[in-house]
């Protein structure tokens, strides 16, 4: 290791030793009064967040298995939260979407450090139909529908300029055609088995509160110890 390296290092280190949690006042949260099921608290903290000026509170991980039995994650955008679970979409063709074709079980995770939140979804994962995917596209931006045009995801790419000029291609046929095809594009959703509510304290007496739903079952409630 170089001097250069080295003190890149450090400074990396200083930087990340001086880093803190949580400097606000956060929300104190009574899981005596928590419904019954986790969808209408996922709805009060969700808007709760947006209140508190929470960054892209809509975006949540992703985690799936691959054919190696590795985990695998990434961000994506909640389309909606109802009584069918947690809805996402993406191309079936794309590395999640082999990766759940192949093992429909998935996680997510919110995080909301505005208000020192986390919250834990785990679940089987069910694909909507093709018309229930086509109306999910159709409804999102002029530029959603272009980068669903754009290009293979996930496919090795040979270069920016392929990009580029992919995206220039799918942008024209997105303003002209507002109601392209998009076979690969799925909706799917997350149908919960448990869903964990996490209340930051800073005093790191965190409240956590699990719904578990056995199979065909009622939901129930415990706390975890933080």
């Amino acid at each position: 290791m170089d001097h250069e390296e080295r003190d890149t290092r450090a400074v990396f280190r200083a930087q990340l030793h001086a880093q803190r949690v949580w400097d606000v006042p956060l929300p104190a949260f009574d899981p005596a009064g928590a419904p019954g099921e986790p969808l209408p608290l996922f709805h009060r903290w969700f808007a709760e967040a947006v209140a508190a000026g929470q960054t892209e509170p809509h975006t949540m991980t992703l985690a799936t298995v691959d054919e190696q039995g590795c985990p695998d994650a990434r961000i994506v955008m909640l389309h909606d939260a109802d009584e069918r679970g947690w809805h996402f979409a993406t191309h079936a063709t794309s590395a999640k979407g082999r990766q759940l074709t192949a093992r429909p079980e998935a996680s997510l995770v919110f995080y909301w450090a505005a208000q020192g939140r986390q919250i834990r979804v785990r679940g089987q994962v069910t694909a909507a139909s093709p018309e229930e995917s086509r109306a999910d596209l159709a409804a999102r931006s002029t530029g959603a529908l272009a980068a669903a045009l754009t290009g293979r995801q996930s496919e090795v790419l040979p270069s920016v300029e392929a990009l580029a000029h992919a995206s220039r291609g799918a942008w024209e046929r997105a303003r002209s055609e507002p109601d392209a095809s998009v076979p690969s594009w799925t909706r799917y959703a997350v149908e919960p088995r448990e869903v964990e509510f996490f209340q930051g304290d800073e005093r790191r007496r965190h409240v956590r509160l699990r719904y578990r739903r056995p199979t065909g079952g009622a939901w129930e409630r415990e706390l975890l110890w933080p």
